[in-house]
């Protein structure tokens, strides 16, 4: 990602990535993953050049939420220079095992 916010990952939303690649390698196509992966990557630059342009998430107000795909919510905030990721949820989950609270 040239120019733009750095971005940095909590162990929880890394850990939340790892369990979510683990779950499409079990139960989905090598195209989806690829599908997956293309989207975050794209999303993250697009948060990386312009952290306010998604919406600002119902559980706190200094946190956003981008939706990857339909399965899965990528929630960041934006800190002094840099983004935070948070969590990235499995929208399959109930929303109440979020972290973010």
């Amino acid at each position: 990602m040239k120019s733009g916010y750095k971005i940095y990952w909590t162990d929880n939303a890394l850990y939340e990535l790892e369990k979510t690649i683990e779950f499409f390698e079990e139960n989905w196509t090598e195209n989806e993953i690829r599908k997956l992966v293309f989207k975050l990557e794209e999303t993250l630059s697009i948060i990386s050049k312009n952290p306010f342009l998604f919406q600002v998430s119902e559980v706190k107000p200094e946190i956003r939420r981008a939706v990857i795909l339909r399965y899965n919510t990528l929630y960041y905030r934006i800190q002094s220079g840099h983004i935070e990721i948070l969590s990235f949820f499995s929208n399959r989950q109930n929303p109440k095992k979020s972290k973010l609270k």
